[in-house]
């Protein structure tokens, strides 16, 4: 029996819908006889003959999916998974748009970033005795496959030397397309996906990630490639065609996240002490390049976790995921924090736009500082420095997306400043706001100029705090931070006493984030079935609390209008459950990873002048209870949609 018939046979062995093993086996025979594909065969007949037909099928049935901003996901063979070619058609429909949106432009020049990432099947997916055309490929090779193509669609790319050993994170690449004037960037990074996985996500001219209705013109081009266009490097590189960043463009960057300082450098204490001890880890990735640069520019002690520091994509030293999301990623440098007497531990992803850290709090004991508390605490810090310095008016504009903690609200109103606070996930939404700003001098009922720009954060650790870098930053974000632990110190107070300050001030809240992890064909359907339930009968109740009011954002008649696309309507898969003056569930799919996400917020009032300590302790363990029973029971309700 021959390869074709073999795995046709296995595929209808499968429960899968008739659809979908037909497309599988069109895309399956395509690489089995196509001459562009003939490099994949060795592996592909291997697969085969060893049965692995569910495998086979996940890597088939469909193109990976070009997303609200590019393709991100599993490295390995196939049109479902991340390879030259899923690649290659991406860049291939973005050069057909660019050549659209910017007709008889000559010269339409893109940016090129990458991260540490090389792809070494740590999952034993693939044989290892055999050939295999992904074994090694590393983001340094897809964004020099990239720039080929560009070059053969008569676009300039500018890349970093091949003989760097430098990398560039993903704010450098935003603030290096608004500086050359660059229509496009495109950077290849999972972020902090696991490291079998990469990414390539696409950039528009002002340094952002396009939104709808300019996101889904672009997916639309490139689900239309049947031809990849490839130019020769040396070529390209001979005509101009490809060229080579030099160090001003980092330099740049580190100059203006440097210019955001608010407070004097730290200085060395009288007995001789530095003024604060970070400990600082990049998780393996870029952010030694960035934010502990940044850091060191400043005057701040860092301290290493010397076997973290090496660029390298397997991340072989970091516990659980390189996240700093997740806390199990600090424990080395939690341990390197105790041992060195430190005040606070940093951490950066690996593309380096998202920050974590921990804070010490009383008899040494080291807290994990989740993303909605440092999106409330270097918010009400930066408004507090400005204040204080006469540097902040009533135009002031702060950004935070839906999903981010509701106390921010509170701390706006409190400083008398403008607040866009319902934006969808992703900080594309929150560039766009400065974008329109930029234009217009107005966002909704906001009315300011991009200078009004304070800052915008998301709960998942990242932060946006220069309006000429239109992406998550972490090195602005680690000099924010590290200045606020300064100052606070410097009052003789710590960023433990300080979140208490702000519970007390504007109320208590715990946030939780649960994953629901849902992996594979199976776990899409049943993700998709799920969202549809309870988008279509929204629960009454929650945990005993009452749904005072559902709002699934794809609504047409909502807030945010009709339906764009398929890309809006990706984005916009978000239930929100009300559950009353203080308490709230939200549900949406990620949007890079096979999981469903809830989100739960709940709060109290501020602190009364009558409240004991003993009383305020009872009330925010009342909080705490009510956001654990919210989240144990919308998560039992949404499983149990779709028999789980």
């Amino acid at each position: 029996m021959d390869l074709i018939a073999s795995a046709k046979e296995g595929f209808f062995k499968l429960e899968v819908g008739e659809s979908i093993r037909m497309k599988a086996l069109n895309f399956l025979e395509q690489w089995l006889t196509l001459e562009e594909f003939v490099s994949y065969r060795s592996q592909l007949s291997w697969l085969i003959q060893r049965g692995d037909f569910s495998g086979l099928l996940d890597r088939f049935f469909q193109i990976l999916p070009f997303g609200t901003g590019g393709r991100r996901g599993a490295v390995g063979i196939g049109p479902n998974r991340m390879n030259l070619w899923t690649l290659g058609a991406s860049v291939q429909g973005h050069s057909d748009y660019l050549k659209q949106k910017f007709p008889g432009k000559k010269d339409i020049t893109v940016c090129l970033a990458f991260d540490v990432r090389e792809f070494r099947d740590k999952n034993g997916r693939y044989a290892k005795e055999i050939p295999n055309p992904v074994m090694g490929l590393s983001s340094k090779d897809f964004a020099h496959h990239a720039a080929k193509i560009y070059a053969a669609n008569g676009i300039v790319s500018f890349v970093l030397p091949p003989d760097s050993n430098a990398f560039y994170a993903t704010p450098e690449l935003s603030l290096v397309i608004r500086r050359l004037g660059a229509q496009g960037g495109l950077n290849i990074s999972a972020s902090h996906n696991p490291p079998d996985d990469n990414g390539g996500k696409f950039y528009e001219e002002r340094g952002a990630q396009p939104v709808p209705p300019e996101d889904q013109a672009m997916a639309d081009l490139v689900e239309n490639i049947d031809r990849i266009k490839i130019m020769d490097w040396t070529e390209a590189v001979k005509q101009g065609l490809i060229r080579f960043f030099d160090e001003s463009a980092h330099r740049a960057y580190l100059d203006l996240c440097l210019k955001g300082a608010l407070i004097d450098p730290p200085q060395k204490m009288p007995n001789g002490q530095n003024a604060l001890k970070i400990v600082f880890t990049p998780l393996h990735g870029v952010g030694s390049l960035t934010a502990m640069e940044i850091l060191i520019e400043r005057g701040f002690e860092v301290i290493p976790v010397v076997d973290q520091m090496t660029p390298d994509g397997q991340f072989p030293n970091v516990t659980k995921s390189p996240n700093p999301e997740v806390p199990e990623s600090l424990d080395r440098a939690e341990s390197v924090a105790i041992s060195q007497g430190a005040d606070l531990v940093l951490a950066t992803d690996p593309d380096a736009d998202r920050l974590g850290g921990l804070y010490c709090g009383p008899e040494g004991t080291w807290h994990f500082l989740n993303g909605q508390r440092m999106a409330a605490l270097i918010t009400w810090f930066k408004l507090a420095k400005l204040q204080e310095q006469g540097r902040l008016s009533n135009k002031a504009v702060v950004v935070k997306t839906e999903v981010t903690t509701r106390q921010i609200s509170r701390i706006t109103t409190d400083f008398h400043v403008q607040l866009v606070g319902d934006l969808l996930v992703g900080f594309k939404y929150i560039a766009d706001v400065i974008y329109q700003l930029e234009g217009t001098g107005q966002f909704g009922n906001i009315h300011a100029v991009p200078s009004d720009y304070i800052i915008g954060t998301e709960e998942s650790h990242g932060a946006m705090v220069s309006h000429q870098i239109r992406d998550k930053d972490a090195g602005g974000a680690a000099l924010l931070l590290a200045e606020c632990a300064l100052d606070l110190k410097r009052c003789g107070s710590s960023i433990f006493r300080q979140l208490e300050e702000l519970a007390c001030k504007y109320g208590y809240f715990n946030n939780i984030g649960i994953n629901v992890q849902l992996p594979g064909l199976d776990g899409r359907i049943k993700m998709e079935k799920m969202l549809d339930s309870l988008r279509l009968d929204p629960p009454h109740c929650i945990a005993g609390l009452i749904v005072s009011r559902f709002e699934d954002l794809r609504d047409p008649k909502g807030k945010f209008g009709p339906i764009k696309g398929a890309t809006d309507a990706s984005s916009r898969n978000v239930l929100v459950f009300e559950l009353g003056e203080n308490a709230r569930a939200i549900l949406r799919p990620s949007g890079t990873e096979p999981k469903a996400k809830i989100y739960v917020e709940a709060s109290s009032l501020p602190r009364t002048p009558f409240q004991t300590d003993a009383e305020w302790i009872h009330t925010k363990a009342g909080v705490d209870m009510i956001a654990q029973a919210i989240g144990k029971d919308l998560t039992k309700q949404a499983l149990g949609r779709v028999g789980l």
